[in-house]
C-alpha cells in the first residue's frame, strides 16, 4: 500500500530537503567533523542546514541548540527522497549534459568555503562551452511548473562555492527532475542571489553561535508533518 503512493508537491520538497540532509550528515564523516564542524573557532554549516532554515528555521534551534535529531531514518518520505540517487543512475546523464554544451564535467564533489561558512556536496560541477561554470542538481520530484525557494537557493550556495574554490564564473544553474522525463529548468543566478546567501547564512550562525529561538513558519502543512511538532511553542 505504502509504495503506491503518490507523493504531494510538499511531500516531495520535504523528502528532496531530507535526501540533502543525509547527505549534508556525510559530508560531516569526511571532514571529520560533527553536527557542524568549526575551524579556527569559525563555524561551518553545511547547504543542507540551509534548506531546512528555509523549510522552517525552528529546524536549526531544535538540531543544534538544544541537540534534538530528527530520528526520521524510517520515514516514507525519507525513505523515497534516497531513492533519488538510484534514479540518477537510470537517467541518460550524458545526454542531459550534452544539451546544456557542458565540455567537462565532476560529479559528487565536495567543496567547502571557511570565508563562507558553508560546505556541501554538488551532484554535478559542469563545465561549459562559454567558460562558465555551473551546478547540476538532481531532484527525484515532478515539475509543477515552479522552482521552490530551497531548490533555488542549494543551486545559489553550491555557485557560490564552485567560484570560490574553482576560480571561475558562475551565472546559472540547472535543476533536473527525474520524475518529469529527467527535464532540465535552468536558474539564472545574480549577483544580489549570492548577497541573500550570505545574508541566510548569517542568519542561521546568529541561531547556532547565540542560541536564538526563532519564530516559526506558522504552516500547518509544514507542521503537520513535522517531527518537532510536540515541543514547538
Amino acid at each position: 500500500m505504502t509504495n503506491s503512493r503518490s507523493l504531494t508537491t510538499e511531500d516531495e520538497l520535504r523528502a528532496s530537503i531530507q535526501r540533502d540532509v543525509e547527505i549534508g550528515l556525510e559530508d560531516d564523516t569526511e571532514s571529520g567533523s560533527g553536527e557542524y564542524a568549526e575551524t579556527d573557532s569559525e563555524t561551518i554549516i553545511r547547504i543542507s542546514d540551509v534548506l531546512e532554515y528555509l523549510f522552517c528555521s525552528r529546524f536549526i534551534y531544535y538540531m543544534y541548540c538544544l541537540d534534538i535529531p530528527q530520528h526520521e531514518e524510517k520515514r516514507f518520505k525519507v525513505l523515497k527522497g534516497r531513492e533519488v540517487h538510484e534514479t540518477r543512475k537510470l537517467t541518460n546523464r550524458d545526454y542531459v549534459r550534452r544539451s546544456l554544451c557542458c565540455i567537462r564535467k565532476e560529479s559528487d564533489v565536495f567543496i567547502a568555503s571557511k570565508e563562507h561558512h558553508i560546505k556541501g556536496i554538488v551532484d554535478e560541477v559542469l563545465f561549459l562551452e562559454d567558460g562558465t561554470a555551473a551546478p547540476l542538481e538532481y531532484k527525484f520530484a515532478e515539475y509543477k511548473e515552479k522552482v521552490f525557494k530551497t531548490y533555488k537557493f542549494q543551486l545559489v550556495l553550491q555557485a557560490l562555492l564552485i567560484r570560490e574554490n574553482y576560480n571561475i564564473e558562475v551565472n546559472r544553474a540547472y535543476l533536473c527532475f527525474t520524475r518529469s522525463n529527467s527535464l532540465v529548468k535552468e536558474i539564472e543566478i545574480i549577483t544580489s542571489d549570492f548577497k541573500k546567501a550570505d545574508k541566510i547564512i548569517q542568519e542561521i550562525l546568529d541561531i547556532v553561535q547565540k542560541g536564538l529561538y526563532p519564530k516559526t513558519s506558522r504552516s500547518s502543512k509544514k507542521c503537520v508533518d513535522c517531527c518537532y511538532r510536540n515541543i514547538c511553542v
